[in-house]
């Protein structure tokens, strides 16, 4: 397991994307049943810039690239879960304003919120690190109930379904055991390397950031915000990554568990139709892999 790269990725309308190290794939179950599997070799900024590979930068570039990627698997697969013959594809504007909307959205609800409702109570609480843990308390509040609120939706809930199937089937090959759905049946949806995590991390970490900041006027705590979400989000990631590793630091491991727990609203126990889903996408992305590392080995040996 230790020596296994880390595979990830996103559930989607009715499928699952999976990605490695070089190579990502899509599984999608069409109305029909049939399971459809896209696969492709997604271009990183980090290849012609590899210093944005190093610690916390990787972390932001591939936050960015993440959001990029997982918003043209999910047009991809709305297209095949609704049987759509002809694929719509989102045009660089229309991802920009999706990016820039959901990034506006995101700072009014954890940055612009947070900050008012410190600006109502800081007269009456002296300590900066109460005042931090209160602005952190609106954060986790806000975002817990975001999640109760769309989970009442059932697309969404089918997607946290997908969401688990994700998860059971990384484990599945993290700890070796071939790609089955009743191996995968014997793991938890949650799992320590997961975007949830991510997001709730990035809470914690900010409590612990601002706490040095004192107490400074609302426009600026609010700049103060957005000028260090880069350094936080970069932060964040490596916590992230040590956190999925075999041995945890124990640090690391408090840090992460809230976010581990949170997960129970963001994934369900899935079916083993969604399960056989996610196994799909993992194996193509796997094969994939595996001949572009044979191709390379017998071109090194000629």
């Amino acid at each position: 397991m230790a020596d296994k790269p880390n595979y990830g990725g996103q559930a989607v309308i009715e499928g699952v994307m999976m990605r490695g190290k070089e190579w990502q794939a899509i599984a999608c179950r069409k109305p029909d049943g049939e399971i459809v599997v896209k696969t492709e070799k997604p271009k990183s900024i980090t290849r012609k810039f590899p210093f944005l590979k190093w610690p916390f930068l990787r972390g932001v570039v591939s936050l960015i690239e993440s959001l990029i990627v997982g918003m043209q698997a999910i047009t991809w697969s709305a297209n095949q879960a609704l049987g759509e013959e002809e694929e719509e594809q989102l045009s660089i504007w229309e991802m920009l304003f999706s990016i820039v909307l959901a990034f506006g959205m995101a700072i009014l609800l954890f940055v612009v919120l947070p900050a008012g409702v410190v600006k109502l109570v800081e007269d009456f609480v002296r300590s900066n690190l109460i005042l931090n843990l209160i602005e952190g308390l609106v954060k986790a509040s806000a975002f817990i109930g975001y999640i109760l609120v769309i989970s009442l939706m059932k697309d969404i809930r089918r997607i946290f379904e997908y969401h688990g199937a994700e998860h059971v089937t990384i484990h599945t090959y993290e700890n070796g055991e071939e790609l089955t759905v009743q191996n995968a049946r014997k793991y938890s949806p949650l799992h320590p390397r997961c975007g949830t995590n991510f997001l709730f991390i990035v809470i914690i970490i900010s409590i612990i950031f601002f706490s040095f900041f004192g107490r400074p006027p609302f426009l600026q705590r609010v700049l103060y915000h957005l000028a260090l979400l880069p350094i936080i989000a970069g932060t964040a990631y490596e916590v992230l990554k040590k956190a999925g590793a075999e041995k945890v630091n124990p640090i690391i491991y408090i840090v992460a568990r809230p976010g581990i727990w949170l997960q129970k609203l963001t994934t369900r126990v899935p079916s083993d139709d969604e399960v056989e889903v996610a196994i799909a996408s993992l194996e193509a992305v796997l094969e994939k892999e595996k001949t572009e590392s044979n191709v390379k080995s017998i071109t090194s040996i000629q």
